[in-house]
């Protein structure tokens, strides 16, 4: 099995290149890790409280479940991947049968900050955008999708957002194999992605 990892800042276009990569190969032999549904459980706190959550500190991962799930998947086990609510700030109660695959894509902002996930890809990527049309981009999803206001998303992307992006994402750069300037268009980086897939599943 072929673990790929597919980390970038939020709004970065990740979700882009996971498709461009999925599209490549036949749905069976492709499956995708949101690292966003490793969230820690926080059933404790009240909605107010989940709210004031750093989300994008990696503290805020359960990455120990998601090591687990992937030597899982590795050793050919299928996983319950846990599913988590933009709404309510939290998991849900229900899961996603997971089975294992050819290749699988972790895809989130941190997943390049954990020193075990990070020996566990074959390949690490990194998707490269402009700020501003980060920002731009979070804007009309959290307000659109999320059921944020105006002000609560730049007060997050203010205090939270950029300071966390500068501390902890950014840096993860260091650690990727390749780097795709993020651009819909940019068919070059995924022919080699896809070159260097089907080398290593041949």
């Amino acid at each position: 099995m072929l673990i790929i990892g597919i980390a970038g800042g939020t709004g970065c276009g990740k979700t882009t290149v996971v498709n461009q990569i999925m599209n490549e190969f036949p749905k069976e032999e492709v499956g995708v890790i949101s690292q966003d549904s490793y969230y820690n459980d926080l059933s404790h706190l009240t909605i107010e409280e989940r709210k004031k959550t750093n989300f994008d500190h990696p503290s805020a991962i359960d990455f120990d479940l998601l090591v687990e799930h992937l030597e899982l998947l590795k050793s050919g086990q299928s996983i319950e991947q846990p599913v988590y609510s933009f709404i309510e700030c939290n998991r849900t109660k229900e899961t996603v049968a997971t089975q294992p695959r050819k290749v699988v894509l972790v895809e989130g902002i941190l997943i390049l900050t954990n020193p075990k996930i990070r020996e566990m890809f074959d390949i690490k990527i990194y998707v490269h955008a402009d700020s501003d049309e980060r920002l731009i981009r979070r804007l009309k999803r959290d307000t659109a999708e999320r059921g944020w206001s105006l002000d609560e998303t730049l007060d997050c992307y203010q205090n939270t957002l950029k300071p966390m992006h500068d501390q902890f994402i950014e840096p993860t750069k260091e650690y990727a194999d390749i780097i795709i300037p993020n651009n819909k268009y940019n068919t070059v980086a995924i022919d080699i992605v896809r070159t260097i897939i089907n080398d290593k599943l041949s």
